[in-house]
């Protein structure tokens, strides 16, 4: 079952209001999409993603919102990434957002269903691409990267510091085909020093490689004042302290040029309850914004 994280946050802190127009750009399976239309009239949420297997499970999975009018729709799905998220307001005539949302998780679905290449438990094929139609795939990275290009990406990506010993394994391991392989032979690389796989960290890696996250990522973020309105509301989920990091200045920046005003002075974190039903929002952090007119103090 999705679970969508920090809903209650999300949603006080975008300021629905129930004639404006909002953003979701990481719809996924729909949880946060669909909290956001319940509470729009004439107004509408624009749900985009980049995996167009999620954005079709989300649709399914949010047919019956719709359903009150059937002449209205207040969801309108759209298969971007965050770089072309702008093309969904030029298709909706939409001249600027009154709110957007980014929720930088993966979803669950990614992450077990194994023919996709996410999971460390499931055995699939090293793929691990939001959208499977384009780009290189991990298995890519993992048999052709040069062992030393290896080792900074696992580093810096992962924050993995025994990156060098992993990539050194890797490259004596090659060809590598499949996620159990890749896991195991990481296993037997590196010793366990807790709960958390040894392999998860150059997962996490491979996997931001792969669908060029952090590029995405920053330009969705230099491209927030000309998306959202002023008095706008921007939200941002992460879960990576390497993510938080980049949106953290950016909101920073964004301050101190006059653009917004940040709403969450300290970041958001979900609650016990919350961590105790949903155990993967553990690791959420929430950071808020609200765009200023730029003429005004």
């Amino acid at each position: 079952m999705h679970v969508p994280v920090m809903l209650n946050e999300c949603l006080e802190y975008l300021a629905i209001r129930p004639d404006g127009v909002y953003l979701d750009a990481t719809c996924g399976l729909g949880g946060h999409t669909g909290a956001i239309a319940n509470r729009l009239t004439t107004g509408f949420v624009i749900a985009c993603d980049r995996d167009a297997e999620s954005l079709a499970r989300a649709q399914a999975n949010l047919e019956q919102v719709d359903m009150t009018d059937p002449r209205r729709k207040r969801i309108r799905f759209h298969h971007l990434p965050f770089s072309l998220v702008g093309e969904s307001l030029k298709a909706e005539g939409v001249p600027q957002l009154d709110g957007l949302l980014a929720d930088l998780g993966v979803s669950r679905y990614q992450l077990t269903e194994g023919e996709r290449g996410f999971s460390l438990m499931s055995d699939g094929p090293l793929d691990m691409r939001m959208d499977r139609s384009q780009g290189r795939t991990a298995a890519d990275i993992v048999n052709y990267e040069p062992e030393k290009q290896l080792a900074d990406l696992i580093f810096q990506l992962g924050e993995e510091r025994r990156s060098r010993r992993i990539a050194r394994a890797i490259v004596r391991a090659r060809p590598i085909s499949t996620t159990g392989h890749l896991a195991k032979l990481i296993e037997n690389a590196v010793p366990r020093t807790g709960k958390i796989h040894p392999a998860t960290q150059t997962f996490m890696a491979l996997r931001i490689a792969v669908n060029e996250e952090r590029e995405e990522l920053d330009v969705l973020l230099a491209a927030l004042p000309s998306l959202v309105k002023p008095g706008g509301r921007i939200v941002v989920l992460t879960f990576m302290s390497l993510e938080d990091r980049v949106v953290k200045h950016a909101f920073q920046a964004m301050e101190r040029l006059g653009e917004a005003r940040i709403l969450t002075k300290h970041v958001v974190r979900p609650t016990e309850e919350e961590i105790g039903v949903n155990a993967p929002s553990r690791s959420a952090k929430l950071r808020a914004i609200e765009m200023k007119d730029e003429h005004l103090p």
